[in-house]
């Protein structure tokens, strides 16, 4: 089953159980995934589902952060049980170990010795790492990598 077809499902699946809040964020999920496809004048990829999936998550860590730091918990509340389910539709995220192992098995192929290296690495890891693992962990890990 396609993953925009398993997102209808699911939604009509939610609706039926009266999940308000699975319902709304599936709803958005599929409203980005379609208005990337009208930007693209075609219809997605699972691969390209995902990575917009994968924006809507970031975008939801992002205003977790900022929530927490306004003391606005509830928002917060309500933004990380949305994370968890646009998680379920992308594969397992890479741990910080798993990403500094890629990290240093990358510097290792392309010879990096510093940080004027990073734009090599971060171009030569991203598109390996692409949708399990959050950039700004794989930037932290290069960094860390290339400074050592």
């Amino acid at each position: 089953m396609a993953l925009s077809e398993k997102l209808l499902d699911d939604m009509k699946t939610a609706m039926k159980a009266r999940d308000e809040l699975k319902v709304s964020t599936l709803r958005l999920a599929r409203s980005t995934i379609k208005n990337t496809e009208i930007e693209k004048g075609r219809a997605l990829t699972d691969d390209e589902i995902m990575e917009a999936l994968a924006r809507e998550s970031k975008r939801r860590r992002e205003a977790i952060e900022e929530y927490q730091r306004a003391g606005r918990m509830e928002l917060a509340d309500k933004e990380q049980r949305e994370l968890v389910i646009l998680s379920e539709y992308l594969p397992e995220q890479l741990g910080e170990a798993e990403i500094e192992k890629a990290v240093v098995e990358t510097v290792a192929e392309l010879g990096a010795v510093g940080m004027k290296d990073k734009g090599r690495v971060m171009s030569a890891i991203m598109p390996r790492l692409r949708g399990r693992a959050d950039g700004k962990l794989v930037n932290q890990a290069v960094d860390k990598v290339l400074q050592s």
